[in-house]
């Protein structure tokens, strides 16, 4: 597996799949060739949700004198699929295709582009915990060893950077950008008196303020974390900061939190995959939710066996989600899908807490069925507005 430093990311929404991904291609392909002028061909969930995701607007930010075109093909390999032509006058002097994989990660068909050496032994969950049992250490401790001491700053930068997204998201309000005119909510929900509110309630509504912020930075084009893609990006910030919150954890515990969140997220895009085009809003927010009850599990020192059950549990009551967004914004119904897996992640924690040693299912069994569900998955559902919430709703 790859370094988590590939997991998380930092970068400017709305996503990483649609913007993110299709940036980098660009900006490699122009120092590659530079030329007078590009043509862009987007196929698949790139072409159809393009606009919505502002795949148009940053590639013309990238390239010089560019054409793009929207196709209606889908190629086989990966929805997300790009064509790339250089031209000097009217020669061709440089041609790619690139598939943008999720969470702001590429690959180039026949063209070698800085492939990055494995960090990470294992492939499973399973070959991990054997080795943790056996090594007497954490998931954390697991990073650690094959990342490097250097790791522990990184993850604080990530941090940084999750809070940032908090502040920004709670001081905004009005609208978000676009023509479904989406009211920010996030200031409300943090600033909402209820009297005599019980504190189950208190609780519910801080963590789905905190999700909602980071998800309205991202819709508004501000900087976020992918965790592990920006569409999923307020899950996991928004348990961590309310458990900090109410429980004071120290910056050390939410780093260990979050390293062994990327062991989970780690294996989903190693396995699998966290890209809504290709195995639908499972894959994405699925995975975010179970990053997060893995990280809730880790602040609260539970054993592996009861960390691994939080994630499956987590990533099993996702199966077979859809990603629908509505014209193609990060909006419907991805912001508030962000505060209801925070949620979930927290409950499944407290189910793993108690039922961990009568558990049947395996986490790298549930990753295995959401890939081969999501591929079961007609395309109407996986991120191509097409299909669901994308053609039931209407504009008033």
């Amino acid at each position: 597996m790859k370094s988590i430093r590939e997991l998380y990311t930092v970068g400017h929404g709305p996503s990483s799949s649609h913007t993110m991904g299709p940036q980098k291609a660009c900006k490699v392909f122009k120092e590659r060739y530079p030329a007078d002028r590009y043509q862009v061909i987007l196929y698949g969930s790139l072409s159809l949700t393009g606009k919505g995701h502002l795949t148009d607007y940053i590639i013309k930010q990238t390239l010089d004198n560019v054409d793009i075109v929207f196709s209606s093909e889908f190629i086989d390999v990966h929805p997300n699929t790009m064509d790339l032509m250089a031209y000097n006058n009217d020669e061709l002097i440089g041609k790619a295709r690139v598939y943008s994989i999720g969470g702001g990660a590429i690959r180039f068909e026949n063209m070698v582009h800085a492939a990055t050496p494995d960090v990470y032994p294992h492939q499973s969950f399973d070959a991990i915990k054997a080795y943790c049992e056996q090594e007497n250490i954490r998931l954390y401790d697991y990073v650690k060893r094959f990342e490097g001491p250097e790791i522990d700053e990184f993850l604080m930068t990530v941090w940084d950077v999750m809070q940032a997204s908090i502040q920004e998201g709670l001081s905004q309000e009005g609208y978000l950008p676009g023509t479904l005119q989406v009211q920010r909510k996030a200031k409300q929900l943090i600033e909402k008196k209820i009297k005599n509110e019980p504190r189950e309630i208190l609780e519910s509504r801080l963590v789905s303020a905190y999700a909602f912020a980071v998800n309205e930075t991202n819709a508004g084009g501000g900087k976020i974390v992918t965790a592990p893609t920006c569409g999923a990006s307020g899950t996991l910030p928004a348990v961590l900061k309310a458990m900090q919150d109410r429980h004071k954890f120290n910056n050390k515990a939410i780093i260990r939190a979050l390293a062994t969140a990327s062991v989970i997220g780690n294996l989903i895009k190693h396995n699998a995959s966290i890209s809504g085009a290709e195995a639908g809003c499972q894959a994405e927010i699925g995975s975010a939710c179970s990053m997060a009850a893995a990280a809730h599990a880790e602040l609260f020192k539970l054993s592996l066996n009861q960390i691994e059950y939080a994630a499956e549990i987590a990533l099993e009551h996702h199966l077979g989600l859809t990603c629908d967004p509505i014209l193609g914004y990060v909006q419907i119904p991805c912001i508030e899908r962000n505060a209801v897996a925070a949620l979930r992640a927290i409950d499944a924690c407290g189910l793993a807490y108690f039922l961990s040693d009568s558990r049947k299912i395996s986490f790298d069994l549930i990753v295995e069925t959401m890939f081969e569900t999501g591929r079961d998955m007609p395309s109407n559902y996986r991120e191509t507005s097409c299909g669901g919430l994308a053609i039931k709703y209407r504009l008033k």
